[in-house]
């Protein structure tokens, strides 16, 4: 009995003691396991939200970069329209030009060679102004008509 009572007061309280130590290290170990598990589903949400909204990001990025780039396409074939166009007005203003300067070089050419030919045809010198003049506008006149009876019948 003594035994039994030295072991009830002694050894009991102790093993006791021991076990609710035992107890309260697993009960915390496994309490701070599930923290531990709270904490990092958490930061693994965090990661999971922040990488969706980096792929967002990156998509709209995307998406504005594509944007921009066929905007500036679309500006640079407007600037490239209007340079042709600009190139081909001046073109044409030159060449409506130097036509216009040839056909007076002809003409005044052709007044002189006709003139020349009509003092050696008619043996009367035509160095009067006005007389030159009519006959050359004369001349020209004829020339023109039967430059449009020919266009017209063509």
């Amino acid at each position: 009995m003594v035994v039994g009572f030295v072991f009830w007061k002694i050894v009991l309280p102790m093993f006791q003691k021991v076990l609710a130590e035992r107890t309260e290290q697993i009960e915390g170990g496994i309490q701070r396991a599930e923290e531990a598990q709270a904490e990092a589903k958490e930061t693994l949400e965090q990661y999971r939200a922040q990488l969706a909204e980096a792929r967002t990001e990156a998509a709209a990025i995307r998406e504005d970069a594509r944007t921009q780039g066929q905007q500036i396409i679309a500006e640079m074939k407007v600037q490239a329209q209007l340079e042709s166009d600009r190139i081909v007005a001046a073109g044409s203003s030159q060449l409506a030009a130097q036509r216009q300067q040839i056909v007076t070089e002809l003409r005044s050419d052709l007044g002189k060679t006709a003139v020349d030919l009509a003092e050696k045809v008619i043996g009367e010198s035509l160095a009067d102004e006005v007389k030159r003049s009519g006959s050359i506008d004369r001349f020209l006149s004829e020339l023109d008509a039967v430059s449009a009876d020919s266009a017209a019948g063509k």
